[in-house]
């Protein structure tokens, strides 16, 4: 079964014509070896070739796609011109954006060349200026790149290549005809490539209507299972599954929890964080800055846990997240296998856990078989040893500081039947006791501007770690 591993028979990266600056750039990163959608697609993409590269999420397709659009750009040499992007790269999600223009930014600036991203939930005028200022890469989502195509501070005339991510993704959330409407604008005789896990739900009329010849390169189905993947089902009463959730997320290790509602995430994040696991919590109803910054409070490891609905299940990469819990099973193979997927990526080792409640036992069943999966499926308590058999260790309780809300000043009001008026001075409110370590301090609570996202800010358990 082909892995997401480097393989030690493939050629490097200069041996696939990747240029010495892009090689010099990925060394330093400390990646050497190409992994095999890198090796498979790279000489085809690096020769102009339209491309059409399949493999499951965490085979390495950003730097696949990444590399090929760079090195075009740096060969033609033509100038950044305002407004102008030479290269598109579409994804489907703000989050995505960010992690491909990750990959992008030190391989850019190897060669002289400025990325910028493009996404809604945020103000335009910092994107407008950016613009302006003439870029190179542009790594955008459909929606609010139409918007500013719109008021012309936008045009695709100069794109050299366009690289589609996630198209699958980008079909799932309606993004196709935006798509279309925005290919329709770019050069056509541009380079094109598309990297998808499927060619379900219109695709492959993506590919039919703008790849030219495409070459085919199809190194992972979606339902591959992954090597180092470990797939486990437990079964719990359903009084029991709140503690054998808090159990289970409470290792030493990186965690991923996926809920199936905002409402849920928020609250379990809450309840995590106040049972001294630290917690942040990801989903829609989040501003984007307060997204990004749950985001880096989990890739930095200030926290442990991060509650997510299925917006993370796709196009969130942190290193080395070790376990991933799906606390309310999915309702579709798919989103399991993209769920599953937040682990065990580039070939890192990772365990699946799915808490299922035996009135779910029938439709949990249903579930693995369609994603082609056999786990492990067993019965258990609170305190279960399989429970610790799969998390270790439990790691130290945190004491979040207690968040100080300040509310704003009230409007003076006049008393009935009276000249005089009196304020209603501002309203502190008093924290409780946080136990043996939090008292009533209340240093590092709010400090810094964290996310009040209901599952507990970063800055407001921070200060107990330190004190730990």
């Amino acid at each position: 079964m082909p892995s997401a591993m480097p393989s030690a028979t493939s050629p490097g990266f200069a041996a696939l014509g990747v240029p010495t600056a892009l090689v010099s750039a990925l060394a330093i990163q400390g990646i050497d070896s190409p992994f095999p959608i890198q090796a498979a697609t790279l000489p085809d993409s690096l020769a102009g070739r339209h491309v059409l590269g399949r493999g499951r999420t965490g085979s390495g397709k950003t730097v696949a796609f990444a590399l090929p659009t760079l090195a075009t750009l740096a060969a033609s040499g033509k100038p950044r011109r305002a407004g102008t992007p030479r290269a598109l790269i579409l994804v489907p999600t703000r989050e995505l954006a960010a992690q491909v223009a990750d990959v992008f930014k030190p391989l850019g600036t190897s060669l002289g060349l400025r990325t910028m991203t493009m996404f809604g939930g945020v103000g335009q005028n910092p994107q407008v200026s950016a613009l302006r200022n003439g870029v190179d890469v542009l790594i955008a989502t459909p929606g609010r790149l139409e918007d500013l195509i719109a008021q012309r501070h936008c045009r695709l005339s100069e794109v050299e290549v366009t690289v589609l991510d996630e198209a699958d993704h980008m079909a799932d959330l309606g993004f196709l005809p935006v798509v279309k409407r925005i290919l329709d604008q770019t050069p056509k005789n541009a380079q094109r490539l598309l990297f998808s896990a499927t060619l379900d739900n219109g695709v492959d009329i993506i590919v039919k209507r703008y790849l030219t010849d495409p070459v085919n390169h199809s190194v992972d189905s979606a339902t591959s299972q992954v090597p180092d993947m470990e797939h486990h089902v437990l079964m719990v009463n359903r009084a029991d599954k709140p503690t054998v959730v808090r159990e289970l997320v409470s290792g030493r290790g990186r965690t991923l929890a996926f809920m199936r509602t905002k409402h849920a995430a928020k609250n379990l994040a809450r309840q995590l964080t106040a049972a001294g696991i630290p917690a942040v919590d990801l989903h829609g109803n989040l501003s984007q800055p307060a997204r990004q910054r749950n985001l880096a409070a989990f890739g930095s490891g200030e926290v442990r846990v991060l509650v997510a609905t299925d917006i993370a299940a796709r196009g969130i990469h942190v290193d080395d997240i070790s376990l991933v819990v799906h606390v309310d099973p999915p309702t579709e193979h798919k989103a399991y296998l993209h769920r599953s997927g937040r682990t065990a990526r580039a070939g890192a080792q990772g365990l699946v856990v799915t808490v299922a409640t035996n009135e779910q036992r029938g439709d949990v069943r249903q579930l693995m078989r369609q994603a082609k999966i056999t786990p492990r499926t067993t019965s258990v308590t609170p305190g279960a040893a399989d429970i610790t058999d799969l998390t270790g260790p439990a790691a130290d309780k945190v004491t979040p500081s207690p968040v100080v809300e300040h509310r704003a000043p009230q409007a003076p009001r006049k008393r009935r039947g009276g000249s005089g008026s009196r304020t209603s001075a501002t309203r502190t409110a008093t924290p409780r006791s946080g136990g043996r370590r939090g008292g009533s301090r209340s240093g590092g609570g709010t400090s810094g501007g964290a996310a009040r996202s209901g599952g507990g800010s970063a800055a407001a358990f921070s200060a107990g770690q330190r004190r730990r």
